[in-house]
């Protein structure tokens, strides 16, 4: 792992390496024995609608949402040789996380937050302006349950809801084959992508922010697996290089290549991790309020929102393995987001193509630190350098 304020890789963003995060106590407050985490009666939408609106106005430095918006559409179309901001008729795919959805059922375990899902759909249609037809909510290789189904699509009807199977009001997943070969041999894992991605002008990652065991944590990265055509079933899918070696050695990591994929980091214009509630372990029911201040004995109550792949991961790294220093596989958890950072020089000597079409990754994907610490929580540009992450704290 690296050290503290150690920085590598270039930031992202209109303002480099920004990462806000946005704390709005009182907007989860389950208290974990009384219905579900995700029940009406726990979860503010006022106040989940201020952690999108904010995170946006921060990250961007606009004074509303609908600059906001414009200012990502614009500053990313510019990276990719284009003029303006979202144009009628262009498509946005947003990546969420019901990885602990079994069908259309609702599920006690922790996935996408309806309530975190609804105001990211609020901002983007009323402020964003973008059709709702033109977005589509995607979880290919999962399910959309009823209690995110429902709440959206009552307010949202003609945004398109993506899932593995359809049904119920929800479009069948389909796939593009062998549209991500990767960089190095990676057995049988699965080379589809969803069409969903594919043909998106924009992509808009949503994760969690909570742990996995063999990883150590799922954030944006390992989300991406998610759009591939693996089996609903995951004990049925593969998992060859996922893990970061258990001594520190560098090594290939496949999350890297998600990151770099020209149709899934390649068409990302934001970054978000949903830390209404958080947890330690990857299934199950949110593991338990946070001990960590500013958190205190209550759920996190945050959004985390960033243009850096690399940089919004590392925070939430620091996070999760802050709360929870051992919580399992944590150990160098941070491989991938060295890798990914370090190119074309990455520690593990590999050259990553991962659309296999002689085209290598020849630029960073962002930058990687860890902060100083859980109490001040800064990064090198919270110090007033000019490189690292800059942690933007906005509390309600």
């Amino acid at each position: 792992m690296l050290g503290v304020n150690d920085s590598k890789g270039e930031g992202k963003g209109i303002f480099p390496g920004r990462v806000v995060w946005s704390h709005a106590p009182g907007a989860a407050t389950w208290n974990e024995t009384d219905g579900f985490w995700f029940d009406d009666r726990w979860n503010n939408q006022e106040k989940c609608d201020w952690l999108v609106r904010k995170s946006l106005i921060e990250l961007t430095g606009q004074k509303n949402e609908k600059a906001a918006w414009n200012a990502l559409f614009t500053f990313f179309n510019k990276a990719h040789h284009k003029t303006g901001g979202y144009k009628t008729g262009e498509k946005i795919a947003i990546k969420i996380n019901g990885n602990n959805s079994y069908s259309h059922e609702n599920s006690e375990e922790i996935n996408v937050s309806p309530h975190m899902l609804l105001s990211l759909l609020r901002s983007l249609v009323n402020q964003g302006k973008v059709p709702q037809n033109m977005i589509t909510v995607a979880e290919p290789s999962r399910f959309i349950t009823d209690n995110v189904y429902l709440k959206c699509s009552k307010e949202f009807p003609n945004v398109i809801y993506v899932d593995h199977d359809g049904g119920a009001g929800r479009t069948k997943a389909t796939y593009v084959e062998k549209a991500i070969p990767y960089s190095a041999d990676n057995g049988q894992v699965a080379q589809g992508l969803a069409t969903s991605f594919i043909e998106a002008d924009y992509i808009i990652n949503m994760a969690l922010l909570k742990g996995h065991v063999g990883q150590g944590v799922t954030l944006c990265g390992k989300n991406w697996y998610g759009a591939t055509s693996i089996h609903s079933d995951w004990r049925k899918n593969f998992h060859n290089n996922f893990n970061q070696d258990r001594n520190g050695k560098p090594k290939y990591i496949i999350f890297v290549d998600f990151m770099g994929h020209k149709d899934l980091g390649g068409k990302t214009m934001l970054y978000l991790i949903d830390g209404l509630y958080g947890s330690e372990k990857v299934n199950g029911k949110p593991s338990g309020k946070w001990k960590m201040a500013p958190f205190n004995g209550n759920w996190p109550n945050s959004l985390l929102a960033s243009q850096d792949p690399v940089a919004i991961d590392a925070v939430g790294l620091d996070f999760l393995s802050s709360e929870w220093p051992a919580m399992a596989d944590i150990d160098y958890a941070d491989t991938y987001l060295i890798e990914a950072a370090t190119i074309p020089n990455s520690p593990s000597g590999t050259k990553y193509d991962p659309e296999q079409d002689g085209s290598f990754l020849n630029h960073s994907l962002g930058v990687m630190e860890h902060w100083n610490n859980a109490k001040d929580k800064k990064y090198s540009r919270n110090f007033g350098k000019k490189e690292g992450i800059e942690l933007v704290r906005v509390e309600e």
